[in-house]
């Protein structure tokens, strides 16, 4: 029989295989950590800063926090913001209240009952408080009923004196998204409060994230507040629209405020961005461009046809109201307004007089009419006095400091707004651009002429 030849490899080939295989191990560590740890860079660009290492929350997975995110097109590492020293922004929003001098015009509220929480105001009384000249003059606000939240729930806000970030939702329709990246001293001057009603309460219920035997509710960062909405408005939307446009008056002793849809989770300090897009340009709001469209009318063309509101009739008629007292399409001369139409998604807030006027404005005008309040945001700010002070920034700012993720996919209750577009007498969008026809008013016609013509 022969025998079984072996051939081994020289020592010399064998190291060098040893060493290739060191160097690729070494070398796909080395990539790793800088990627993790450089992305990190992008995402902060401010040093040092100290953030919350634990977890805020371990939701059950039967929640779904994380399910449903929307993808973005930005550039894993393009930084179009840039954040300054965590501990001076701590240190400068914290000082704030005290170099507040006390000649700081205040604005006046309007009281008493109605039958509607914002008080269902004619358009012409409705337009008369546009011309803020006279700071005795006191301003439609809401609150023409109660609010209908706890005496607990009312003190806390009362208490919250720097930022607060605000949240709601209503009828089931989003997760409570936990921040990312807050600071080690954030959560010591920043309040977090998320607005719900009852149908979104017994979801939490059913996933255990709350106990009806508590007297308050605590999700994370987030104090969970009840909403009766029995004694508000019938449509979700509306009712979100209250905490939206009327933060400064829920919380009156804060200095700051950002809305943030519960669509978004934060991914950046709520402190950083008040003071980079807030204090540093000197603004009254920020809030993000709209992504696709700059004038009015392409907003509510879309809305039309998407049938994001269910009442075309009124569409129609709130547009033809606002061409008739001065809307136009975006030009130059709106100039430092880039644009007429914002992402509404992410609003941060100095509490002033400007900011203040424009969302009691932009309230009223919502109640008027529907909750899609880009329709309303060009024509009250371009024609409210004093002027509002506005950083619009880009779309890829909003897309840095946000992961954006998708509603839930199965409403507990059904959606409201489709049971009224079953019950009220509406018209479907036609397939066709709105307003094309010749029902539209002549100043409306006008506005589409010019907006066209710039567009082409």
């Amino acid at each position: 029989m022969g025998k079984l030849i072996t051939i081994s490899k020289p020592l010399i080939i064998q190291s060098k295989l040893l060493c290739f295989s060191l160097f690729y191990l070494f070398t796909s560590l080395f990539l790793a950590l800088y990627t993790i740890s450089f992305q990190s860079k992008c995402l902060f660009r401010s040093s040092p800063f100290d953030p919350i290492q634990t977890s805020l929350i371990s939701y059950p997975s039967s929640y779904g926090e994380h399910k449903y995110a929307v993808s973005t097109t930005r550039s894993s590492c393009s930084s179009p913001v840039l954040f300054s020293d965590y501990r001076d922004v701590l240190k400068e929003i914290k000082n704030f209240r005290k170099s507040s001098t006390s000649s700081t015009k205040m604005l006046g509220y309007m009281h008493g009952n109605a039958d509607s929480f914002g008080g269902n105001l004619s358009t012409h009384l409705r337009f008369s408080y546009f011309d803020h000249q006279n700071d005795s003059t006191e301003v439609p606000c809401g609150f023409f009923k109660k609010f209908p939240i706890s005496d607990s729930d009312r003190i806390a806000m009362e208490k919250c004196k720097n930022v607060v970030v605000v949240s709601a939702i209503f009828n089931d329709h989003d997760k409570i998204r936990q921040p990312k990246g807050l600071g080690s001293k954030t959560l010591e001057n920043v309040c977090f409060f998320i607005f719900i009603d009852d149908i979104t309460l017994k979801r939490l219920e059913h996933h255990d994230l709350i106990s009806r035997k508590s007297s308050e509710y605590k999700i994370g960062v987030w104090r969970v507040v009840k909403v009766s909405k029995e004694y508000l408005y019938l449509n979700p939307a509306m009712n979100g629209v209250i905490p939206k446009y009327l933060v400064h008056r829920l919380f009156p002793n804060s200095q700051f405020s950002i809305w943030i849809d519960a669509k978004l989770k934060l991914m950046v300090d709520p402190l950083l961005l008040i003071h980079s897009l807030v204090i540093s340009e000197n603004a009254d709001m920020a809030i993000s461009k709209h992504p696709f469209y700059v004038h009015t009318m392409e907003e509510a063309m879309a809305t039309a046809r998407w049938k994001k509101w269910w009442d075309i009739n009124a569409l129609k008629m709130q547009m033809e109201t606002y061409c008739e007292n001065g809307l136009q399409p975006w030009n130059p001369s709106k100039l430092p307004y880039v644009s007429d139409v914002p992402d509404s998604a992410l609003i941060l807030r100095k509490h002033g007089l400007g900011s203040n006027l424009f969302s009691c404005l932009v309230f009223n005008e919502l109640e008027a009419f529907n909750p899609r309040d880009q329709l309303a945001f060009a024509f009250v700010r371009d024609n409210m006095n004093p002027k509002l002070k506005l950083n619009m920034f880009e779309v890829e700012v909003f897309e840095q400091v946000t992961m954006e993720f998708r509603h839930n996919l199965g409403l507990s209750n059904g959606s409201t707004a489709k049971k009224l577009s079953r019950t009220g007498k509406t018209k479907r969008a036609e397939p066709n651009l709105m307003y094309v026809n010749g029902s539209c008013c002549s100043k409306c016609q006008q506005y589409l002429s010019m907006m066209w013509g710039e567009s082409h």
